[in-house]
């Protein structure tokens, strides 16, 4: 029985993720695409961003003060927040929206967890049968699975991450395994049967693997760029998170004025990129999704600096919208570790394959907090070039995870709660939902 309402819910949780995703995909078209259109322009001049980043403050300042469950998990804390209860996804779904579809560098995964859970919950809800609450959580991980399975295009990465974010284990692993990956699986059926059903394809959106040339086995010399790939992103995500720690301090005395304020901030910086390196306002905007198979198939149209210029308009765009706004820091992880990758990938003896998967997996170890996770992220997005990337893949997951925990460290002198709360969940750790006593 368990099984036939994992596989209920999967269905309706893939359907309303699948809406929340094209809904946020046509917001994105609509404003940046055919509206500078209506007003003569043939694309979007540069400043364009800048008004429509600060309604994207107001409406997500609204969705935060005025609407119950403050618009969700705050995304400095990384990637988690427990089970959403179905009275706050009108403004958790609002503020995802506005941020993540008018162009704040966030994702969409956390907004479909929170999705997902609360569908779950609400089914439960609405059977009106007296339920242990072990089932309703079961269910509501169910959702979880289904609406993750949708946006990363595979049920089996989904049930990777959020059994790693749950902290999921022993006796309680099957219970929630089996329905999860049902309701992931027909997540995934889904997002495989959307483009024929509807006509609207979900490659604008879903992230797969990534074109990349065939690397058939590391050296020494792979190792050793490999380790040193991996402690820089781990630095760079942490002086990340830290930007984004003091940004929650600020923006959370007037969020009314102040996420408006960071909005425009996050266009000024995507302009001031485009005016010093030529390229597009939308390398720095949005979450990197959309943007991350041009960047790692266009990587020989990159210069040196327009990749470090890259790393850090974006990297400070994106701790200002950890700070402020509401979304998933996952993407813009796999986005800036690729660009770290192409970067190191012009080191002496490091080829572009292992150099993009190694930043794709660090970056997402150290934000996230879940190695395994990371390392079956990087492998599924660099299938097509071999598995000659794994044992480095490998490697730097683990480096860059036991440096970001050492970073994380709060400093004997360092008192409060704030310290405390870091200490426990980590600049980038997921908060683990409880599973019922």
């Amino acid at each position: 029985m368990l099984l036939v309402l994992a596989a209920l819910i999967g269905v309706v949780a893939s359907l309303a993720a699948w809406c929340f995703l094209e809904l946020i995909h046509q917001i994105q078209v609509g404003v940046y695409t055919d509206l500078p259109k209506d007003f003569g322009y043939d694309t979007a001049p540069d400043w364009w961003s800048l008004p429509v980043l600060a309604i994207a403050g107001v409406v997500t300042a609204f969705a935060i003060v005025r609407l119950p469950g403050r618009g969700g998990h705050l995304p400095a804390d990384g990637l988690g927040g427990g089970v959403t209860q179905p009275v706050d996804l009108p403004g958790v779904m609002l503020a995802a929206l506005a941020t993540i579809g008018l162009g704040i560098v966030l994702g969409p995964e956390a907004p479909l967890i929170a999705l997902g859970s609360g569908l779950g919950l609400l089914a439960i809800r609405l059977s009106r049968r007296e339920t242990p609450p072990q089932v309703a959580l079961v269910l509501a991980t169910a959702g979880t699975f289904a609406a993750m399975s949708l946006i990363f295009d595979s049920p089996i990465i989904a049930a990777i991450i959020l059994i790693e974010a749950a902290g999921l284990g022993g006796p309680t692993l099957p219970l929630v395994l089996l329905p999860g990956l049902l309701a992931a699986g027909i997540g995934s059926l889904i997002s495989i049967g959307m483009g024929s059903w509807t006509g609207l394809s979900t490659s604008a959106y879903a992230l797969g693997p990534l074109s990349l040339p065939q690397f058939a086995r590391p050296d020494i010399a792979d190792f050793g760029w490999t380790i040193l790939l991996a402690a820089a992103v781990a630095i760079v995500s942490f002086v990340i998170f830290r930007l984004a720690r003091v940004t929650v301090r600020v923006v959370t005395t007037r969020p009314f004025v102040l996420v408006p304020v960071a909005g425009i901030a996050v266009s000024g910086l995507a302009m001031l990129f485009a005016e010093t390196t030529g390229k597009s306002v939308n390398e720095v905007l949005f979450s990197g999704q959309d943007q991350l198979p041009g960047l790692v198939s266009g990587a020989a149209t990159w210069s040196l600096s327009a990749l470090a210029l890259l790393i850090a308009f974006k990297g400070i765009a994106w701790g200002i919208s950890l700070g402020s706004f509401r979304g998933g820091p996952t993407f813009p992880a796999l986005f800036l570790g690729a660009a770290g990758g192409l970067m190191a990938a012009q080191l002496p003896g490091y080829s572009l394959t292992p150099a993009v998967a190694v930043g794709i997996g660090a970056a997402v170890a150290s934000v996230l907090r879940l190695p395994l996770s990371a390392v079956v992220l990087a492998a599924l997005l660099t299938a097509n070039s071999g598995a000659g990337s794994l044992p480095l893949v490998i490697v730097g997951v683990v480096v860059a995870y036991v440096l970001t925990v050492v970073l994380s460290r709060p400093s004997g002198g360092e008192t409060g709660t704030a310290d405390t709360a870091d200490s426990a969940a980590g600049e980038g750790a997921p908060a683990a939902p409880e599973l019922a006593s």
